[in-house]
């Protein structure tokens, strides 16, 4: 192999670690985020949001070896899939790691009012989907296998299930109280931001089927 296309591949290869670690700083920041959301623990917010930062930095970084590597290197067909695939995933997990940071945010508006045990439990339900989907997109992409990533169109109606689940307890415990109204409209707004986290899942492994297939959506 000439020596400009193993720099290539070994630079292609870089970025997929990066990729991965992106993703894990996603999945830390669903884990300490929505802790310091049950627990009400503003000094845990101010970290995630914090540690946010990082993960912005580190999708600018990738982005632009991307581009660089586009410039630089031209590559054609499945390599060209890769490198267009690492720019889409990324911003995928940035706009996740965004929607936790919304999450969090949240914690302010809610304090001091304690959340409703049922309301605990669907959220913690939520964080745990929220994980595992993320870390089987990771797997897929890691492994090259669209297989692995197709099973996240399924896994993803459990997390719908839950935010209709989060919704039926919010329409339940309507009330006239306007502040009380103001704190079930960012349960329900935190319910979406889980939501969403879970569809930025699936669309990393929609990329990952891409950049193997060359399809989004292979029969």
């Amino acid at each position: 192999m000439p020596e400009t296309r193993r720099a290539f591949h070994e630079e292609l290869d870089d970025m997929g670690h990066s990729v991965v670690q992106l993703a894990a700083l996603v999945s830390q920041s669903i884990e300490k985020g929505t802790q310091a959301f049950l627990d009400g623990d503003l000094e845990g917010v101010e970290v995630v949001i914090a540690d946010d930062r990082d993960l912005d930095a580190l999708t600018v970084s990738i982005e632009d070896r991307a581009l660089q590597l586009l410039a630089r290197q031209q590559p054609m067909a499945i390599d060209l899939r890769t490198v267009v695939s690492i720019l889409r995933v990324i911003h995928e997990l940035e706009r996740a790691g965004d929607n936790m940071v919304n999450v969090v945010k949240a914690a302010r508006r809610l304090h001091p009012h304690p959340l409703d045990p049922k309301v605990r439990g669907l959220l913690q339900r939520m964080r745990e989907q929220a994980v595992n989907q993320l870390a089987v997109a990771t797997r897929a992409f890691t492994e090259r296998d669209p297989a692995l990533a197709a099973a996240l169109n399924d896994m993803d109606d459990v997390m719908d299930d839950l935010q209709k689940e989060l919704f039926r307890w919010v329409f339940a415990a309507r009330s006239e109280s306007e502040d009380s109204m103001q704190q079930l409209v960012q349960l329900a707004l935190v319910g979406r931001y889980y939501e969403r986290i879970a569809d930025h899942a699936v669309n990393f492994g929609e990329r990952v089927t891409f950049m193997v297939t060359g399809s989004m959506h292979p029969e």
